[in-house]
């Protein structure tokens, strides 16, 4: 058999990121494995004290052929490259940073290592913060007085005692680059039909500039604090009248929005470059609202992509992954980005669940099988009532700090999330990974160093004995009940 070095099989594995979707180059089994020495399982289970735990580091694959179908497998095809990663991370909102300013400096640094290093914690990489007030802030404020169509008293003080400081220092334990969007629940009250900042209502026209300019006023208030922003959303779940702040956008509305007045002011502000996020809000009116948008080709060529959430689910049904299918095969050149998601209501006595981390599992491997390219989760961390919060609100988040004791708790879902943010990496693109049991959910990408992680979730409660198999090699895995493994090779 043919050896090669690790170099080459880098070269080799960047070669298959390069292809495009439907090439069909096909590469030998023993070029692609003779340069593996040792491949790497890491684990998380229920009923176990496997966290991020590494399970095996000396897996050999050998040659298989034609699986029975007795013999559960999983498939995987490096040759066939799909979307490009963004990453992975979660929302610094004001609720986050405040908890934050309340923990010891040994607390602060620990959390700050298990979100945004790669070595110490699960390596976010992607980052979310809000324009104005949201429900997770401690009180309702804007950046302006009150009817200053000029916004000549523009400035963001406020975001400078807690929200500033922690993403400043978020970037740091990173590495120097988080990639940041910011998103508004609510412009200020005076620009409202409803003259309130909750409640929902609509944006005057006549404020639909001033407006426009305020996003614009807000990047360059953020940059000027040496904190880079990549992208920002049109609204926050524009389809929802809620308790806290909101707004209302018909498809109609937000399209005319981005095409006559926020769009073109990005251009004359010379911010083209930042990637515009539409909808922001759930899955199930995501082909409704993308259309709409999309479809407008002066709209369409300001927009970047759609932004969506997983909460329509409070109809009583199941995450409506197909509609995300329906939007990537119609508009394949726009991206597809998770940019909210938790789980509700919170209650301590729940902290320990699994069900929080399959949640988190399920929605992340049928997202990005749907062609999803980043995944944002929302509140980073949050205190010991899953807040603050002004209305009430109260989520869990992957990790609660107890601002009293200084306790930390993390629970399945930050372990869940590790599985794949650790390992896939932004620039990876995904590849083909494909089950024979439905009990085994799986994604895989391959990154850019040459790595390949294949990501297997099982959300039963039976051991199920599997084969990775790739190019008629395979190597044999057990998947242990309510579980999820990242294979790395």
């Amino acid at each position: 058999m043919k050896k090669i070095s690790l170099l080459t099989l880098v070269v080799l594995l960047l070669s298959f990121s390069r292809q495009p979707a439907s090439n069909n180059r096909v590469y030998a089994a023993n070029d692609f494995f003779s340069g593996a020495k040792k491949n790497k399982v890491y684990t998380t289970a229920d009923s176990t004290n496997l966290r991020l735990t590494l399970t095996d580091s000396s897996l050999q694959f050998a040659d298989f052929g034609q699986p029975k179908e007795t013999q559960p497998c999983v498939f995987v095809d490096p040759t066939k490259t799909f979307q490009t990663m963004v990453g992975i991370g979660g929302a610094l909102t004001d609720a986050t940073a405040e908890t934050f300013a309340k923990l010891s400096a040994d607390k602060q640094q620990e959390l700050l290592d298990a979100f945004y290093s790669t070595k110490k914690g699960i390596g976010y990489t992607l980052a979310r913060t809000n324009i104005n007030s949201c429900d997770f802030s401690s009180d309702t404020y804007t950046y302006v007085a009150d009817n200053d169509k000029q916004l000549k008293t523009f400035n963001i003080d406020h975001d400078r005692k807690f929200k500033i400081p922690l993403i400043k220092k978020a970037i740091v334990a990173a590495g120097g680059k988080l990639t940041l969007f910011v998103s508004p629940w609510s412009p200020p009250s005076w620009m409202k039909d409803n003259n309130d900042m909750l409640h929902g209502g609509k944006l005057k026209a006549d404020y639909a500039d001033a407006w426009a300019n305020y996003y614009i006023k807000f990047i360059q208030a953020y940059e000027k604090e040496n904190i880079p922003v990549w992208g920002l959303s049109v609204q926050n779940e524009p389809m929802a009248t809620q308790r806290w702040e909101s707004c209302i956008y018909t498809g109609e509305d937000e399209r005319d929005f981005i095409k006559n007045h926020l769009g073109p002011v990005l251009y004359k502000n010379n911010l083209s470059a930042k990637k515009l996020i539409a909808w922001d809000h759930n899955r199930d009116l995501i082909y409704q609202r993308a259309s709409t948008v999309l479809n407008d080709k002066e709209a369409a060529k300001y927009v970047w992509g759609i932004g969506f959430h997983w909460y329509e689910t409070w109809t009583g049904g199941t995450m409506q992954f197909e509609n995300l299918k329906r939007v990537a095969e119609t508009f394949p050149s726009k991206h597809l980005i998770f940019t909210e998601g938790c789980a509700e209501v919170f209650n301590m006595q729940k902290i320990n669940e699994w069900w929080l981390g399959e949640k988190y599992g399920r929605s992340m491997i049928n997202d990005f099988n749907a062609g999803t390219v980043g995944w944002t989760d929302w509140n980073v961390f949050l205190d010991e009532n899953g807040g603050p919060n002004h209305v009430g609100n109260f989520c869990f988040a992957p990790v609660h700090a107890d601002t009293k004791t200084g306790k930390i708790y993390y629970t399945s879902s930050y372990y869940y999330i590790g599985q794949l943010s650790k390992f896939i990496r932004p620039g990876a693109k995904r590849i083909i990974s494909s089950s024979s049991r439905s009990e085994l959910l799986t994604t895989a990408f391959a990154n850019t160093d040459g790595s390949i992680a294949v990501v297997v979730m099982n959300d039963s409660g039976k051991n199920i004995p599997y084969h990775l198999w790739i190019a008629g090699k395979a190597v044999e895995v057990t998947s242990l009940p309510h579980s999820i493994a990242t294979l790395v090779f």
